[in-house]
Parts: C-alpha cells; sequence; structure tokens
C-alpha cells in the first residue's frame, strides 16, 4: 500500500471569453531601431544592385 497518493485536481473553468486587449504602442526605442534597420535594408539592396551591373571599361 503506497504511504501517499496524489489528489487529480481539475485546471479552473472559464466562464467567460476575456476580452481583447487593445495593442499597447511600441515604444521610442524600438521604433528608432525599425527605421535604421530599413535604411540599412535599402543601402544593402541599393548596393548589391550595383555591384551586378558590369563594370564600365
Amino acid at each position: 500500500m503506497p504511504a501517499f497518493t496524489f489528489e487529480k485536481i481539475p485546471p479552473p473553468v472559464r466562464r467567460a471569453p476575456t476580452a481583447a486587449t487593445p495593442k499597447k504602442p511600441r515604444g521610442l526605442i524600438s521604433q528608432m531601431i525599425d527605421r535604421f534597420a530599413e535604411r540599412r535594408a535599402r543601402r544593402a539592396s541599393r548596393i548589391s544592385a550595383r555591384s551586378d551591373e558590369k563594370p564600365a571599361k
């Protein structure tokens, strides 16, 4: 005979669906990082487009 037993506890029942929380506005630092990343991607695509062209002799 076991010395102890585990009691099975059912998870709590949800009564009503929770309302969708409004999206929190992004922080200033996140916006700045997005701008830098976007500019860097544009610059990289321009540089790769130039390197694909044949050099003029």
